[in-house]
Formats: structure tokens, sequence, C-alpha cells
């Protein structure tokens, strides 16, 4: 096995963790390894606050003969782990009263401001239930269009002597009527939504919401390692996780300062729905600033009360139809999900999130212990709940 170890606070057992089981939980991805269904893996766990397992295994990059060992301290995308801080940032918006969850979308993006969009919320948006279609894939239909291969098309047409580009009216106009339900009628995963709330953060501080999110959310928690894809610095680049060649040519052009925008950069659209990038380390900062009522690194990023609100069940028996799930109730936090009706180990209280690829992070506030880990897929794979659903198991299995 190629283990690398990162640092650690304290050991398993002042926390009181079964060391042992983070044996079972190495030899698990291990597994996933030689079997072909994850390109590596790394984790890092905390209790109360304190590291106590912190790890990578396998390899960095694809290639077969680059023996690279993967370091805990890598990088790669949180994907849709972003919604869960694009949410923490609207939420400070709330608190600073700029806005309320309550507050028509419209009244703060005119392309909202017409049938059928104009009864969406805030709120809506921040829970998936909106009425929006849900992302590709979500439903066993070949024949979906989605938001961003409309918006695709629309900007290839797009003249400059037009005028500014507006990709929320071209993802509006060019998809039916434009949502799938009313609002509040179902659960239905929708990342455009969350790219919208981006839009939403600027228009109400003025500041681009990667931006904003840095300067307000990643800075003052000690995400030092956290940023918005593709304003990531050579340094930076040289520390990607490597997954396939197309990847790696772009990071090669990032550290060797060649590489050019494309045209969704030269958009600079928010990230907020999966733009971000970071580290496992980061990623467990980030969630226990929940457990610690809204501070970390010594700075208020939300109050408790915002805390509170956020983390609780707000999506009450809501049909859910995505991946299958053909009906059955979802439930739902502020940006956060809850999966209550899952066998997991996990305390019943516990939110978390999932980003496509994959990666993961949960929070258990009765057991005060926040996990986050890394475990790319290989491109044989589109999903997988092993590395993801089994990991999780394993972890809490520990706790004495």
């Amino acid at each position: 096995m190629l283990f690398t170890p990162g640092i650690i606070e304290v050991t398993p057992r002042e926390v009181g963790y079964d060391e042992s089981r983070l044996e079972v939980l190495k030899n698990h991805f291990q597994g996933l390894i030689e079997d072909g269904t994850i390109h590596c893996a790394s984790y890092c766990i905390t209790r109360h606050g304190k590291v106590f397992a912190h790890g990578a295994i396998g390899k960095k990059s694809y290639r077969t003969e680059d023996t690279t060992p993967l370091s805990p301290t890598d990088i790669r995308w949180y994907a849709s782990i972003t919604k869960v801080i694009a949410a923490t940032a609207m939420m400070k918006l709330v608190e600073d009263g700029l806005t309320r969850l309550n507050v028509c979308v419209g009244e703060i993006l005119p392309q909202f401001n017409t049938p059928p969009f104009d009864k969406i919320t805030l709120f809506h948006l921040l829970t998936h239930t909106s009425g929006l279609h849900a992302d590709s894939g979500c439903y066993p239909n070949k024949y979906q269009s989605n938001y961003w291969d409309n918006v695709s098309c629309a900007l290839d047409k797009h003249k400059d002597s037009e005028g500014k580009f507006d990709w929320i009216a071209a993802a509006l106009s060019t998809i039916g009527n434009g949502v799938r339900t009313k609002p509040e009628e179902e659960w239905a995963y929708c990342s455009f939504g969350f790219q919208v709330l981006g839009e939403v953060i600027e228009v109400l501080t003025g500041i681009h919401a990667n931006d904003y999110i840095v300067k307000n959310i990643f800075h003052p928690i000690g995400m030092k390692d956290s940023f918005f894809y593709p304003q990531l610095s050579p340094e930076q680049a040289k520390r990607m996780i490597i997954t396939d060649e197309s990847f790696e040519k772009d990071m090669q052009k990032v550290i060797d300062d060649t590489y050019t925008p494309n045209k969704w950069d030269e958009l600079n659209l928010p990230g907020t729905s999966g733009g971000a990038c970071g580290t496992v380390h980061d990623l467990v900062r980030f969630g226990n600033m929940f457990l610690s009522d809204g501070v970390a690194n010594g700075n208020r990023i939300l109050g408790r009360k915002a805390v509170e609100f956020m983390t609780r069940k707000h999506i009450h028996e809501l049909p859910n139809y995505c991946w299958g799930a053909e009906g059955r109730a979802r439930s739902y936090c502020i940006g956060f999900d809850l999966r209550i009706d899952e066998p997991f180990l996990t305390s019943p209280t516990t939110f978390c999130h999932e980003g496509a690829g994959a990666c993961a992070l949960h929070i258990d506030p009765e057991e005060a212990m926040v996990a986050a880990w890394f475990v790319p897929f290989t491109g044989d794979v589109d999903w997988d709940h092993k590395p993801l659903y089994n990991a999780l198991n394993i972890m809490w299995s520990g706790l004495k």
C-alpha cells in the first residue's frame, strides 16, 4: 500500500476513537484502487475540533509510469460541496440585512421577474425546491436538454455588437417552459439554481461571488489552500490530483504560464455550484466552524442562530424522483443534505454533502466529528457507493 501520513493533532485514543478502524479504512480504499473504482484517496477526520486521522493512499497521477505518491495536502475540486459554502455566504447576507430567504429571486435578478419564474425564492434555490429542471443525469431521459448546453449554444451565437452576454436569460429562454414544476412541489437537485445564487451575491454586495467567499469565508476560516478554479497559482496547479490527460495538459499550462482562458473562463461566472477547490484539511476546518457556533480560527463567520437555522431540517415529505428515488421523501437543510433515511452509522442530526467525481463532507454534531475525503473515480466509473457510503460507515464505526 502506498500510504502517505498527514499531520495529526491528537491520537485517536485521546478523542475516544478505535485506531484499528483506520487500518480498515485504509485497506478499504486500497481495495477500491486495486479494482479500478477510484484513482486514489485522501481523508481528514476530526473530533472535538482536533485532527486525529489524516492521510493519502495511492498515486497522484493517473499515469502508470508516474509513481509520485498522493499527498494529504494535494488539491482537487470540492465540486458540489461548494454549494454548502455558497449557502453559508447567503446566510451571511441574511445576517447582514441585505436580503431574506423568502425574497423572490425576481426582486434581485430581473430575468426571474416573469412567469413561470416569479414565484421562486432564495429559499427554493437553496433547498432544490424551485421547480427548475434538475441536473442532467437525474432522470433516465436521454433527450433532456440542460441549462448549460443551452447557454453554450447561445454563447456560440452571441455577437459582441449585441452587448454583454446574459447567461441567465439564455438559460431560462431556451429550455421549454423553463421549469419542471411549480415551487415546493418536489425536491429536484438543481446546480443551476446555485449558480444563480452566485449572481445574487454579486448584485447584493457589488463583489463577485467567488471573491466574496474567498474574503469572507476562506480567508477568515484559515482555508489557505482553497480557491475557485481557474484562479489557481502554478504552485497550486502542481498539487492538483491528476486523473486524466486533458486536465494534466491544462495544469501544465498553468505551471508554464501558457494557459489561455476558454469561453467559459472569459464569462467569469460565479463558481457557486461547484467551482471551489482545496484540500481535505481545509474542508474539515470549514465543517468544524458549524460545530463551534459559527466561529473558526478566532473569527466569527456566522452567528449561532444562523448556524442553527441553516443546519436544521427544512424540507419535509417532498417527493424526490432524482437518481431512481421513485418519489421517496427527501430531507434537506439550507444547502446541506440530510441522509436520515439511509442506513448510515452517523447520528440522525448529521448534515453533509457529496461532490461529483467524488468527494464528501459529513458533520456530526452529536459526536463532534467531522470527516472529509477525496475519492476520485476512475474514468470507467460514473458513481459508486463504496468509496462514499461504505467508507462513511467505516469511519463512524471507530467511535467509542
